[in-house]
């Protein structure tokens, strides 16, 4: 599996509505929207139904699955885009989640070609200066921080339940992989991506949070390969 959200922070030149208005439901429905078809994209690759490694995508689907999935998405995804969301709120500006219909499409083709390079759509902000450069970075961070914060969650509930139940502590494990993935992914500092904005921010800044991000996912890489939160090093 491959590539995370697409980029999530996109400036718009539009007079901002008032920072108190109520979420749309244009947004409701493109958050709705983008996070089923990821939950399904998760769902495919996780069982194995991908054309690549010979799986039938029409075979029943395990509730195991499912539930990974939706849990992956949830917090992967959605808390993702709702953290840029709630940090530009703060400062003072509208901000709405909007799907990207061709990166849907392509999360698609790609999951059920066997791997997935998923591009569910961006957080768009309106009034914001582009030449803030910390207001930008502050909101671009808050995404890929939600992950980190979730993988050291899951991580510390995979310690907590890998003596009761293994099966449960591994997907805890998976779920912290999938969160290092995206935060790592959307930290790297090339074009619409979260790291180029913190990077404009502050170049020490964007090392630092990318240099903590990688290392959650080194380190979820490993333990999740190995199947245990515990690993000899």
């Amino acid at each position: 599996m491959s590539g995370g959200p697409h980029y999530s922070v996109v400036w718009t030149r539009a007079t901002p509505p008032p920072t108190a208005h109520k979420t749309s439901r244009t947004e409701v429905t493109h958050v709705t929207i983008a996070f089923l078809v990821l939950t399904g994209d998760l769902v495919i690759i996780l069982s194995g139904r991908g054309l690549l490694y010979g799986g039938n995508i029409f075979a029943p689907i395990p509730l195991y699955f499912v539930l990974l999935a939706l849990a992956a998405a949830l917090t992967g995804f959605i808390a993702h885009e709702m953290a840029h969301k709630v940090v530009a709120r703060r400062l003072g500006y509208w901000a709405e989640f909007r799907m990207w219909p061709f990166g849907l499409l392509l999360s698609i083709v790609t999951s059920v070609a066997g791997f997935l390079f998923a591009a569910p759509g961006a957080t768009l902000v309106e009034g914001m200066d582009p030449r803030n450069t910390r207001g930008w970075g502050q909101t671009a961070l808050a995404g890929p921080s939600s992950n980190l914060v979730f993988a050291a969650i899951f991580y510390v509930g995979s310690l907590g339940t890998f003596s009761v139940n293994a099966d449960l502590s591994v997907s805890l494990l998976f779920l912290m992989y999938i969160n290092a993935l995206f935060a790592t992914f959307n930290l790297l500092p090339v074009g619409p991506l979260d790291g180029a904005k913190v990077f404009r921010w502050g170049a020490r800044k964007w090392a630092i949070s990318f240099a903590v991000a990688a290392a959650f996912l080194a380190v979820s890489t490993a333990l999740y390969s190995y199947g245990s939160p515990f690993l000899a090093w």
